[in-house]
């Protein structure tokens, strides 16, 4: 078995998948991952339908569809696989075999790897008025010297942060407050917990200060 195919299920039950099919019309669809048999098929929820006849005519066995997830964290990696629809379920609840896939491809998102790190911090969304500023404390789960991965819970499951200039405040294991320029590239909300993409706009001075006080190699000469 080759490593594409053990790369798969490390996405877990639960996240969402970009499901397209194009026959007999193109449709683009976010499925949720049920689970999966390796080797035999990968288990998805039917999306939910305004009338019984929705979705009908491409969401049919032995149709193609086209596959793609993100994987996020230190890999920040975009998988794409075509498959077919094995079966369709209708009771207790409708949902989709998809045959598993022979090949799997990957494209690296990030122009350079992250280091997996557990790290308090906060998002500061600056406003024209600055004592309106909002601030969201959460934690930084994955960091380069290019950008980060930002986690934080909300009690709303439709959170998310628009595309913006921002700061990441934290404190360095020195104790001195690091406030770094940065922007929002991608936002999504699973179930009340808000994964934000953030690109530093650093000068390449306090990243890599902080990195080094972290013990972060970044690999750079």
């Amino acid at each position: 078995m080759d490593t594409q195919e053990l790369q798969l299920f490390e996405l877990q039950p639960g996240k969402y998948i970009d499901v397209q099919i194009n026959h007999p019309v193109a449709v683009r669809l976010k499925l949720t991952l049920i689970g999966y048999e390796l080797g035999r098929y990968i288990l998805i929820k039917y999306p939910k339908v305004v009338s019984k006849s929705q979705y009908s005519d491409v969401l049919i066995e032995g149709n193609v569809v086209i596959v793609r997830y993100l994987m996020e964290g230190s890999k920040g990696e975009c998988f794409a696989f075509r498959s077919t629809i094995k079966n369709i379920t209708k009771y207790p609840e409708k949902h989709i075999y998809l045959e598993y896939p022979k090949k799997i491809e990957n494209r690296q998102l990030r122009m350079q790897q992250r280091t997996t790190i557990h790290l308090p911090s906060m998002i500061m969304l600056e406003d024209s008025n600055k004592e309106n500023n909002t601030k969201i404390n959460g934690v930084i789960g994955d960091i380069s010297t290019k950008g980060c991965g930002f986690t934080f819970v909300s009690k709303s499951n439709t959170t998310t942060v628009k595309k913006r200039d921002i700061f990441v405040c934290l404190k360095s294991p020195t104790g001195e407050d690091v406030k770094i320029p940065a922007k929002v590239r991608n936002s999504r909300n699973d179930d009340g917990k808000v994964n934000v993409g953030i690109q530093f706009l650093d000068n390449e001075e306090i990243v890599p200060k902080l990195l080094a006080q972290l013990f972060i190699d970044t690999g750079e000469c």
